[in-house]
């Protein structure tokens, strides 16, 4: 990145710049992989691009559904110039099958198709361990209104139709993914962040009989092949958004 744009922040998979615009950033998505609140890290070369390049194609399909997000376009393969946004500390959760923490927390079996949408909220805050909150705690601590919290909620079921019904048509199972949102300069709540198989777990559809994994759980659980599951659910995006 050229040294003329400053440093905004850096988080645990991208660095976020200035841009000659102020409602702009330039946001650089990192090869570092991290798991468990960061206890578990390692560095995969093109894990950024690949992520950045997904990440750009799924926000043109929200967009193109009338879902507003922060992202405006490409910079280069590794770079997306995205609108600048003031960040809620909430991690957004929706769940269409039960994995994960879910069955660590509840009875509930791994790999259940749950009977609707279910929406887990987290402080976005490392120290405390990124807790699991109600509405009335979110309430409590002035987050946002019960308004603005009533809207992330729609939009994260809109988002959940969209993207579950696209990923299906490249054979991939949307289990659960994560969301942020923000308020860009206007004061109105876009989505943020990312969506790439970092923070979606996404399961491939050709293998019937067992469970694989094509997103970070090949990281955390030790499966291997991070790259090449990527790289698999890029080429299928291309492929499948590629003109006749």
């Amino acid at each position: 990145m050229n040294n003329k744009y400053e440093l905004i922040y850096e988080g645990k998979a991208k660095k976020v710049f200035t841009h000659d615009d102020a409602n702009k950033v330039k946001i650089e998505f990192k090869d570092e992989a991290t798991a468990f609140n960061a206890l578990k890290k390692e560095k995969f070369e093109g894990k950024g691009k690949l992520n950045c390049l997904i990440s750009a194609r799924i926000f043109e399909i929200l967009i193109k559904n009338n879902i507003p997000t922060h992202f405006i376009e490409l910079e280069n393969e590794n770079t997306m110039i995205a609108k600048k946004i003031k960040v809620i500390p909430l991690e957004i959760v929706l769940r269409n099958t039960a994995y994960g923490s879910l069955c660590k927390q509840t009875t509930i079996k791994p790999g259940t198709l749950l009977s609707k949408p279910l929406i887990d909220i987290y402080l976005k805050n490392d120290e405390l361990n990124d807790p699991l909150l109600t509405k009335d705690r979110i309430e409590l601590m002035n987050i946002l209104s019960s308004h603005d919290l009533e809207l992330i909620i729609n939009l994260t079921l809109q988002i959940n139709v969209i993207l579950k019904s696209f990923f299906k048509n490249i054979q991939l199972q949307l289990v659960d993914f994560k969301l942020e949102f923000g308020y860009d300069f206007t004061n109105n709540i876009i989505l943020g962040d990312e969506i790439s198989p970092d923070n979606c777990r996404l399961w491939d559809l050709n293998q019937n009989d067992i469970i694989v994994s094509l997103d970070k759980d090949r990281f955390r659980n030790d499966l291997g092949g991070l790259i090449e599951a990527y790289t698999e659910i890029h080429r299928r995006i291309n492929d499948f958004l590629k003109p006749n």
